[in-house]
């Protein structure tokens, strides 16, 4: 009889895909105490604490790459710190909570993110503006161009779906400087979705088949947009982005977090995020694609989502969690 021997690696990557989830979780468990309080400061510092003592359980020897800032900015989750148990070297990416005035209004969409990747796979990107636009997977490649207009990109988009551009929809933040994209959208016929904060969970909801989000256009954190690629990688869409700059300084610091790469370059989805990645989100409010923390006695209920690049499976776990024997 002839044995099958498992590959180990394999085996630890999945086991890490769980053990993300419980990193999402801890940090949503914590900023949940805060959810409609008005208080985002305060909801942000839970989850951020709650993340960090997360990862000190994960068997991974971690950097952060996209964080809460830099080490003088930030008590924990800081650029460049070392985060996990030991293991092997990766980038993390982390929002311990996007949508912290989500999160403190009680509004859909906060949710706790995690990315990780093999080191040197991320774009260390500074905390200024992105451009972006994302949409799904099984469209042709270069179906639309952060270069093209929105018109062009709305009868490209609605081409390669085989329908009407009044049938599609298009996501954006709702700022006054998108006030012209919105404009333009809407002459040509697109419906328009507008979101107060929170534009990782629109980018993943424009790669997701029951999602009525055809397309994610707009500037936004760029570390929100390495994030966002990270999603993107695992479900297979496209992604492109470009670094918005309002000063020298902020150009001089993109150049030396990224040595020889122009950093006013358009950036391919493979420029933010690389290799073998893995996305983890935990809701905090309810909204499109996640539920948000429900607590009944002693137990409190999580609703995550899991992806992976390299196997591409999307996962939505439901955890039920007793308080009489957890220790969070």
């Amino acid at each position: 009889m002839t044995s099958t021997r498992h590959n180990p690696y394999q085996v630890t990557d999945r086991n890490l895909a769980l053990e993300l989830v419980r990193v999402t979780e801890a940090a949503a468990v914590a900023a949940s105490a805060w959810t409609g309080r008005g208080l985002k400061n305060e909801a942000d510092g839970a989850a951020v604490e709650a993340m960090r003592r997360a990862f000190d359980t994960v068997a991974i020897n971690g950097t952060v790459v996209i964080g809460e800032g830099e080490m003088d900015e930030a008590p924990m989750l800081f650029i460049g710190e070392n985060v996990g148990a030991g293991g092997p070297g990766m980038d993390i990416a982390v929002d311990p909570l996007e949508g912290t005035n989500l999160c403190a209004k009680n509004l859909p969409n906060a949710l706790t993110v995690v990315a990780l990747a093999e080191s040197g796979n991320f774009l260390h990107a500074p905390d200024i503006y992105m451009d972006k636009i994302v949409v799904g997977p099984n469209l042709p490649e270069g179906v639309v161009d952060l270069d093209n207009s929105i018109e062009a990109n709305l009868k490209s988009l609605a081409a390669a779906k085989k329908r009407d551009v009044s049938e599609l929809m298009l996501c954006t933040l709702d700022r006054e400087r998108h006030e012209e994209l919105i404009a333009r959208a809407r002459a040509i016929g697109a419906r328009v979705t507008l979101l107060s904060d929170g534009d990782v969970a629109a980018a993943i909801a424009a790669c997701l088949d029951d999602s009525e989000i055809d397309i994610y256009v707009g500037s936004g954190g760029a570390p929100e947009g390495v994030l966002a690629a990270a999603a993107v990688r695992c479900v297979h869409g496209q992604m492109q982005g470009r670094l918005l700059f309002e000063d020298d300084g902020q150009i001089a610091r993109a150049r030396k977090m990224n040595p020889g790469a122009d950093p006013s370059r358009k950036l391919a989805l493979e420029d933010m995020a690389r290799g073998d990645v893995l996305f983890s989100a935990t809701g905090v409010t309810g909204g499109a694609l996640l539920r948000g923390i429900r607590r009944s006695g002693i137990r409190t209920v999580t609703h995550s989502l899991v992806m992976r690049s390299k196997s591409g499976t999307i996962r939505f776990v439901e955890g039920h969690h007793d308080y009489q024997t957890k220790t969070w």
